[in-house]
């Protein structure tokens, strides 16, 4: 039983490291609090609750969490300081052992973090410091579908990984895959309709396994959400290349509400790499799906995971890499060093490569994205769009997006708090000032 007395005006802060699932995982958190009586504190102020939800796909994700938690200790003085996500889960015993914690919850018990923060904070039950199964005993599935601060709503339709790439700490740190029912996400899709909700992201480790154990499958539940009254955008955070199936793609092609996007993590354009990182298939495969994209969709906006100096990357395997990328037709890529992960099979490949050419590699893929989102931004200016608007400051620029996902600044001058959360028909304009977004008007 919870003591809901505990809870009531009590105060929290939350910080979010990583993935969308993450910050999604985290503002589910935070409605649930406020649920219990309890209020997000204000810029400056104390709180009681302090919630990290933290990261671990590299070793400066770890830094970076050991620093957040220090820091929310320091300017929260005796506070209830609960730690989760996958660092925690990781290395749960060092996290509980950080000066000011009091609570460290893995992968399978942040489910049940409301209970666990009411039994330890109301001293109702003994709580251990730190709790986080083995990863084969990892098998809950918490909800999330929540805004936080942004128009957009961050759907979980699936956790965990059985892949296994050997750079890869996930499936230790959220467990095998898993994911609930078509019918559970379709009645939470239309509780965020309901909710004023217009676009969607599906979120999750490897969405397009969605289906284990039930026996379901991803274009089931895409066919099943694309039917749900009042959601006028969905967006599929990322999915494997080896699970993007051509049916999807076909069927995106004409769907009513999923949009021309797409994140796909390639991770590297060398079959040899590709093969060291027991990635499920090849070049051919992947620039197969590419062009199927573009041949139904030539107006997609896509997306690309790479990944730089994972040990057995040779200089000539990268630049293999490098002249793939180049001849696809996608539009940005999202450029990863090679960290190093204690427990992973790459540690027993005997190639590794400088930290200099890392970052000189990274470099060059950057430089390379840059020129292919300009090119694809490029086309745009002076025609149409429709944008969903996303509140600003008083007195600031809009942001918001178009179906193809084209980032759309709209002048201070005339921006209104009534566009919040609706799309609007725009015409595009040129770049803004840093040329990381087209200028638009409404029409």
């Amino acid at each position: 039983m919870i003591d809901t007395s505990s809870f009531q005006g009590k105060t929290a802060k939350y910080y979010t490291l990583g993935c969308k699932l993450n910050f999604s995982e985290t503002s589910t958190f935070g409605r649930m609090l406020q649920e219990m009586g309890v209020r997000t504190a204000a810029k400056g102020e104390s709180a009681d609750i302090c919630l990290i939800n933290t990261c671990s796909v590299t070793d400066v994700a770890d830094h970076k969490c050991r620093q957040a938690i220090h820091r929310m200790v320091r300017e929260n003085p005796g506070a209830f300081v609960v730690v989760t996500g996958c660092y925690a889960q990781l290395e749960s015993e060092r996290v509980s052992n950080i000066e000011g914690v009091n609570l460290v919850l893995g992968s399978n018990e942040k489910a049940n973090l409301i209970q666990y923060l009411s039994d330890a904070w109301s001293g109702a039950a003994a709580v251990p410091k730190a709790i986080a199964q083995k990863t084969k005993d990892i098998t809950s599935f918490a909800p999330s579908c929540s805004r936080g601060n942004r128009t957009r709503y961050f759907l979980k339709v699936q956790d965990g990984c059985s892949y296994f790439c050997t750079y890869c700490t996930i499936p230790y740190a959220r467990g095998f895959s898993r994911s609930p029912s078509i019918e559970s996400l379709v009645e939470q899709a239309h509780q965020a309709a309901l909710e004023g909700g217009k676009e969607i992201v599906l979120t999750g480790v490897n969405i397009g396994d969605f289906g284990h154990p039930r026996g379901e499958s991803f274009i089931e539940l895409v066919k099943a959400l694309d039917k749900v009254e009042g959601i006028q955008r969905y967006r599929i955070s990322s999915l494997e290349p080896d699970l993007l199936s051509d049916e999807l793609i076909e069927y995106c092609s004409t769907s009513r509400a999923f949009m021309p996007h797409f994140h796909i993590p390639l991770q590297s354009g060398s079959d040899e790499v590709l093969r060291l990182m027991h990635r499920r298939y090849d070049k051919a495969l992947f620039a197969h799906k590419i062009e199927l994209i573009k041949e139904r969709m030539p107006h997609a906006f896509i997306g690309v995971d790479v990944m730089v100096g994972t040990r057995g990357e040779r200089p000539e395997l990268f630049e293999e890499c490098y002249e793939f990328l180049r001849s696809l037709d996608v539009t940005q890529l999202h450029v990863f060093p090679y960290s190093e992960r204690p427990g992973t099979s790459a540690l027993s490949i005997p190639y590794v490569v400088a930290e200099k050419d890392k970052k000189l590699r990274s470099k060059r893929l950057l430089e390379l994205s840059d020129e292919k989102t300009q090119s694809f931004y490029a086309q745009y200016i002076g025609k149409e769009g429709n944008v969903l608007f996303e509140r600003a400051p008083r007195g600031k620029a809009m942001h918001g997006f178009t179906e193809n996902y084209i980032r759309v600044e709209l002048p201070a001058s005339q921006s209104r708090e009534e566009y919040d959360n609706q799309i609007l028909q725009v015409r595009l304009g040129d770049f803004n000032h840093d040329r990381t977004a087209l200028v638009a008007q409404i029409i």
